[in-house]
């Protein structure tokens, strides 16, 4: 079992522990899936206000009865230490029980602590059990996300204690131990604040679709398609690697573990037809991490950031669309020119699947797929969606016989999905000790105006100072705790300096990614290294390479709303044109070759560099310039360009 990061589902640090299926046998094992199955009935329960059995949680009852089902799921599919992967020990029994005990008793008391007031004055017992319970999310979170994650959840979470004593902006509202225990446990903007509520009421549904598409077939089928499609073109291998897994992964929200389904299939096969190992590792790594940036699911970030700006998460994906894709269409035309480069072939005709049987076996995924874009963005129905789009998942495998849901599925489905939810709520459990300590003291409002007044108002510097600050707090935090901690610090700086939100908010996100394929962390290149069988640090530099773009998208369309689809259509369209177009004279100066020219010296690589930078930003004089230097380039290929006529390297 692999832990998530798109459902967070995205680890941004190798997980100093993770789940493995030898820890989870016997007892433990029956014990895990019961949990996990009675988490996703209540979650079936509640989305579907089904009352089953006359039971139907009030006020914040459901949240704390999720949190003590995954978070006992979680001690037991993860362990506290490296030597303890192979069994369940005792310990983990006892904070597994206490964690159903204390959350039983807050959620039988539920609707209670909000007419009575909990928050601020509770009987003692509730003060107990809320101090319980925050000591086992700290555990939760060291065991899912890492000693840096907890570290993070401590000092902010324990923020409020001090905060009177801090200097200048730092200084805050101070509560006493007992306030702020009931402040993070009963308060609505910690513990069961935005994050958990979301996990709750949306990501789980995404969580179930994902599984679903995995136990029934998906990851063959759209690995065919790709193929089918891409493999007969030159370096057809890397193509197929960065469309398969682009659309798996902007299904699962999962980078690591699209690497782990995917990768042992197109690295093998592009190693095979001429790219070097590094080259492949690095091409999967980019493809992978560009799956969570990919509507329709994108993974649990998504839906917080949907939250956060109080918008439908139809408008989150339609924005997050185009960046997306130009992504890939850099990844694309990278490979693409690196093949020319070299002369690299497609796929022999014979490993080619038809694309005519391969879409009549398996049009139900595309099937669900549309489905499932509909409901998101016409029916606009988010937290049905996935459910019935699962339903059509598990309705088809029923009539193929290599996919019907058996007894051996239903239960690596449910096994997946506890490993999975349990990851997620025990992370962002401790995230919200962090969003917490930070409303309670009013210290996020005042370090934004802070920003600001250094900033002295000029936006380059702004977004300097973000990117910087995401790309290191991306290193040692999940994705999700990365945008959500820079969400409530360095957002409304940006949107009060004038900023579109929507785009800001994007663009935290954007570089919290970047350290999955940049040195020194860059755990997707690790990972892709891992199955290459090639040097990680290699790995990972060619990855940020093609990667590169990703460095850039993030200040293009803070800069540019149209490149997220906002604003007047007719600047959406040209911007669309540009950007595609520098993006491949880009690709172009990266690899050295220019198409209807050939292998490229480095006169043209940097007149194509500087025409893709031109064209890059949004300016009708910059866009001229860049034009001009195109025709300039094709024009005097013959002079510019005596390398022309080489024969491509083998």
């Amino acid at each position: 079992m692999t832990s998530p990061q798109g459902a967070d589902a995205q680890t941004n640090t190798p997980e100093p522990q993770s789940s493995d299926k030898g820890r989870l046998r016997g007892i433990g094992y029956w014990i895990a899936l019961g949990l996990g199955t009675l988490g996703l009935l209540m979650a079936i329960n509640q989305t579907f206000n089904l009352k089953f059995l006359g039971f139907q949680p009030l006020g914040n009852s459901y949240l704390y009865y999720l949190i003590g089902i995954f978070l006992a799921a979680a001690f037991l599919c993860f362990p506290a230490w490296s030597g303890a992967r192979n069994r369940i020990s005792w310990y983990d029994w006892v904070l597994a029980v206490l964690a159903l005990v204390s959350c039983g008793y807050l959620g039988y008391h539920g609707l209670t602590m909000i007419n009575m007031g909990w928050e601020y004055m509770a009987p003692t017992e509730a003060t107990v059990f809320s101090g319980i319970l925050l000591v086992l999310v700290l555990e939760g979170v060291r065991r899912c996300g890492g000693w840096p994650l907890l570290f993070v959840s401590l000092f902010f979470g324990s923020y409020p204690l001090y905060a009177d004593s801090m200097p200048g902006f730092l200084w805050g509202n101070q509560y006493e131990l007992p306030e702020l225990l009931r402040a993070h446990v009963i308060g609505v903007e910690s513990i069961i604040g935005i994050p958990m509520q979301v996990v709750a009421q949306l990501v789980i549904g995404f969580v179930v679709f994902g599984a679903a598409l995995t136990i029934t077939g998906g990851g063959d089928f759209f690995m065919k398609f790709a193929t089918a499609l891409m493999g007969r073109s030159r370096g057809g291998p890397a193509k197929v690697s960065v469309l398969s897994s682009g659309i798996l992964g902007s299904l699962s929200g999962s980078v690591i573990s699209n690497i782990l389904t995917t990768g042992p299939i197109t690295i093998p096969t592009m190693k095979k037809t001429g790219y070097p190992a590094h080259y492949a590792g690095a091409v999967e790594a980019c493809a992978s991490t560009g799956g969570t940036l990919m509507p329709p699911v994108m993974g649990a970030v998504a839906f917080i950031m949907a939250s956060f700006l109080g918008v439908a998460y139809a408008e989150i994906m339609i924005a997050a669309f185009l960046p997306a894709l130009l992504f890939y269409l850099a990844l694309l035309f990278q490979v693409d020119n690196y093949a020319a480069r070299r002369g690299l072939k497609g796929l022999p005709e014979s490993e080619i699947p038809s694309l005519k049987e391969t879409l009549k076996d398996g049009w139900p995924y595309l099937l669900s797929l549309v489905m499932l874009v509909y409901m998101l963005l016409v029916m606009r129905i988010e937290a049905y969606a996935p459910y019935y789009a699962s339903l059509v998942l598990l309705g088809v495998a029923l009539f193929k016989r290599d996919y019907r849901l058996n007894w051996v599925r239903a239960k690596s489905f449910i096994a997946d999905l506890t490993t999975n939810v349990s990851n997620l709520v025990a992370i962002l459990a401790g995230i919200g000790l962090v969003v917490g300590g930070l409303s309670y003291t009013g210290v996020a409002g005042a370090f934004s105006r802070e920003l600001l007044l250094y900033a002295d108002g000029s936006i380059p510097l702004m977004l300097i100072a973000g990117a910087i600050t995401s790309f290191v707090l991306g290193m040692g935090m999940t994705v999700s705790a990365c945008y959500i901690f820079l969400s409530i610090l360095l957002a409304p700086a940006l949107v009060n300096a004038g900023l579109n939100p929507l785009a800001s908010h994007l663009f935290i996100l954007y570089w919290g990614m970047l350290s999955y394929i940049t040195p020194p962390v860059s755990l997707a290149a690790i990972t892709a290294a891992g199955v290459a069988g090639s040097n990680a640090t290699k790995t990972g530099i060619y990855a940020m390479r093609l990667g590169g773009i990703l460095f850039i998208l993030p200040f293009l369309f803070v800069l540019n709303p149209s490149l997220i689809l906002q604003g007047d259509i007719t600047r959406i369209l040209m911007s669309v044109v540009t950007a595609i177009t520098a993006i491949w004279l880009i690709a172009s100066a990266m690899e050295g070759y220019l198409y209807r020219i050939g292998i490229i010296g480095w006169p043209l690589r940097i007149m194509a560099l500087a025409a893709g930078g031109c064209l890059i930003y949004p300016n009708l004089v910059s866009e001229a310039v860049g034009l001009g230097l195109i025709i300039l380039m094709y024009a005097g290929k013959g002079l510019l360009n005596p390398q022309r006529l080489v024969v491509p390297r083998s």
